[in-house]
């Protein structure tokens, strides 16, 4: 063979071998296996041919996302404008994978168009579409890009929401006025203004959450003249307002709203207690005391307390008199130890014949803490009990059985005469063994979970013969007993620690909490009861009785199944935890659900150094309910480390969590997001631009970054 021909022979076969390859992938196009069809799109696409474009085009149209993907991809290597289109579509796609594919395809392009796809589909996907957007923009050389984004977001939503306001239907318009009220526009305080006084009541009141939300304490004045209306929609929302705007100046108004004892009293009453302490505030609340329902009188009492208490010669004058004792009382109740030089005048109520004031009295002498009253608490005790004696004697003098016999055991086999046969007998088998399976599960589920299996308790009397309103005097005087730590008192509130009436068994545990280690080992065991009115009292007791109670409550956590938020909630209001709740509080952080946001607080607030990994782990799980927690505990932990994963809700879809990301990122102190956050200054929403500008400005305040 002549040399010449070689090279002409090795060039066929060349030409042959990839016509074969090719061949193969163009097969491969058609396989049922998705796998196998991407594979044959990247690797047609990695040979650049552009007469594949129409194959490309066709697999973006596949049902499986990762061939939509690599076709997204090859369609963005070939740059041609005329797919511009097609990648605006996969932009919108279900999967997410496939928009961040799409998203960086039209970088690519690099046209006008292209970009519009961008910036219009940035306000109308989640964050990690929404990240790699921005990403794809600074790709193609656009300056300042998630700025750019971000206000072509908040122009989209406020021209949206705008034109909503003006022309929509009635239910419409009521959603367009509150979310004009949350971007904190000048525009939309003057737009929303003139309809708190609108005829449709819903619409005003709509009006009147926005300028909440607003923040302009402009509106102030026109939002308190609404508390005199007669629309309840419209008090609630005016009261949600003034709340928001945080103005002291409503205080005088609110608390006329508080002391009318009306549905929206308390709300009133909680406005008062979030505002800044001011002289306004604490006239306010002194007169709640006096004057407020039992449930307002308390709160506003209570809060005063750490203020150094109230007047005090007002409420003397009305517990001189038996038609104004009962304020005065309510007064003291809220004041507690701050009201100790009124005890003389509270002492002889304890003798009233009238049982409310008598057991007002008892409350008052009580939390005012003197243990001088207690002898006459222990004899109005005895008096009670005595009175109670007769009611409560067992009229079956024999010990009920506490279980059951033999012929009405439920879980024995059945031997009813109406089964007859073997297909009976089978039928009975099967049922019972049915049973057991579905016991020998619970049983395993309980286990797994490390909770205890609580059995109903056993009734002890047939009948019971006082009704428990009647035995809410007795239990008072228990409680009374333990929170005094009168003498005697451990031994008799161990003896109704297990009692058959649920209040005398709640008072006795609450009681035994202000007893010490001892008492605290007994009450905690009342946790595993099924009562949950007595579960919630008990652990809000224990949680407030100290070092020992947190502790038991900590303990007890992992055995609690369902009802883990009831304890969190229970330490989350009280002074918080112990340092050494944090592998617990990890586990619940771990678990998810609701409970993990007040276990995520929890961390931040016992400062948990050790527990940044797990926060930072939660955050994988994008649809966590505690998400907004989370970050405001890693801020409050102030670790470094969780500045990057903390960084990337600044593009969060939800405004509440791009506001708790940069809250965080402003108290780790990170500099390294300061593009970001610049950008989000541009944020539609208030909140999110208050939380940027402080995050930017040196040792600033959300106020401070809003100016």
């Amino acid at each position: 063979m002549r040399t010449g021909t070689r090279p002409f022979l090795l060039m066929l076969v060349l030409v042959l071998g990839c016509n074969g390859s090719r061949d193969q992938l163009l097969a491969d196009l058609q396989s049922p296996r998705p796998e196998v069809r991407a594979l044959a799109v990247k690797k047609l696409a990695g040979q650049g041919n552009p007469d594949d474009l129409v194959l490309f085009t066709r697999a973006a149209k596949d049902l499986a996302a990762i061939v939509r993907a690599e076709a997204a991809v090859a369609l963005g290597e070939s740059q041609d404008p005329r797919v511009v289109d097609l990648l605006g579509e996969l932009l919108e796609d279900s999967d997410e994978e496939v928009q961040g594919r799409a998203a960086m395809a039209l970088s690519k392009v690099k046209n006008d168009k292209a970009k519009a796809y961008l910036t219009l589909q940035y306000g109308r996907r989640g964050r990690a579409t929404r990240q790699v957007i921005v990403q794809a923009l600074k790709n193609a050389n656009v300056p300042g890009a998630m700025a750019e984004v971000v206000a072509a977001e908040a122009k989209g939503q406020w021209d949206r929401n705008l034109l909503t306001l003006t022309e929509g239907a009635l239910p419409e318009r009521v959603g367009a006025a509150e979310e004009l009220g949350k971007s904190g526009r000048p525009e939309a305080v003057n737009r929303l203004l003139p309809l708190v006084r609108d005829s449709q009541v819903i619409l005003a009141a709509a009006a009147v959450r926005g300028l909440g939300d607003a923040g302009d304490k402009r509106a102030v004045g026109a939002i308190a003249l609404l508390l005199d209306e007669s629309f309840p929609e419209l008090r609630e929302s005016a009261i949600i307002a003034l709340m928001k705007l945080q103005d002291p100046a409503a205080a005088p108004r609110l608390q006329a709203v508080a002391v009318e004892k009306s549905a929206v009293s308390p709300m009133a009453m909680d406005a008062i207690l979030s505002f800044p302490r001011t002289p306004e505030t604490d006239t306010a609340l002194c007169a709640v005391t006096l004057d407020g329902a039992p449930a307002e009188a308390l709160a506003a009492g209570q809060a005063m307390r750490s203020r150094g208490g109230c007047p005090l010669d007002p409420i003397g004058e009305r517990l001189s008199r038996p038609a104004t004792a009962a304020s005065g009382l309510q007064a003291v109740l809220g004041l507690g130890p701050t009201a100790l030089p009124l005890l003389p005048k509270v002492t002889p109520w304890l003798n009233q014949n009238d049982a409310t004031l008598r057991l007002l009295a008892v409350e008052a002498v009580t939390v005012v803490g003197d243990a001088s009253v207690v002898p006459q608490l222990q004899k109005l005790y005895e008096q009670e009990a005595k009175g109670l004696e007769a009611l409560r004697t067992d009229w079956v003098s024999q010990k009920l059985p506490e279980n059951y016999s033999a012929e009405f055991d439920p879980s024995a086999p059945s031997t009813s005469p109406h089964v007859h046969g073997q297909a009976g007998d089978e039928r009975v088998a099967r049922h019972a063994s049915l049973f057991e399976r579905v016991k020998a599960l619970n049983a395993q589920r309980a286990r797994a979970s490390g909770r205890p299996v609580v059995k109903p308790r056993v009734p002890t009397e047939l009948f019971d013969d006082v009704e428990p309103e009647r035995l809410v005097p007795l239990a008072t005087l228990l409680r009374s007993l333990g929170t005094l730590r009168a003498p005697g008192a451990l031994e008799l509130l161990k003896g109704f620690s297990q009692d058959s009436s649920i209040p005398l068994r709640t008072a006795a545990l609450v009681g035994l909490t202000h007893l010490g280690a001892e008492g605290v080992a007994i009450a905690r065991e009342g946790m595993l009861e099924p009562e949950r009115d007595l579960q919630k009292a008990l652990a809000q007791a224990l949680a407030e009785s100290g070092p020992e109670g947190q502790a038991a409550l900590v303990e007890l956590l992992p055995k609690m199944g369902g009802e883990k938020l009831l304890v969190l909630d229970a330490l989350t209001r009280g002074s918080g935890a112990p340092a050494s709740a944090s592998a617990v509080l990890q586990t619940v952080v771990t678990e998810g659900g609701p409970e993990a946001a007040l276990a995520a607080g929890l961390l931040g607030r016992i400062q948990s150094k050790e527990a940044v990994p797990t926060l930072i782990k939660a955050l994988d799980e994008t649809n966590s309910v505690a998400r907004r927690d989370v970050l405001l505990a890693l801020g409050t932990l102030g670790d470094a480390q969780a500045a990057e994963v903390v960084s990337r809700d600044l593009f969060h879809d939800l405004p509440e969590i791009r506001a708790a990301a940069a809250t965080a990122l402003k108290r780790m102190g990170a500099t390294n997001q300061g593009e970001s956050l610049d950008a989000l200054k541009s944020d539609y929403f208030r909140t999110v631009r208050d939380a940027a500008g402080a995050a930017l400005a040196k040792g600033g305040t959300a106020a401070e970054g809003a100016r």
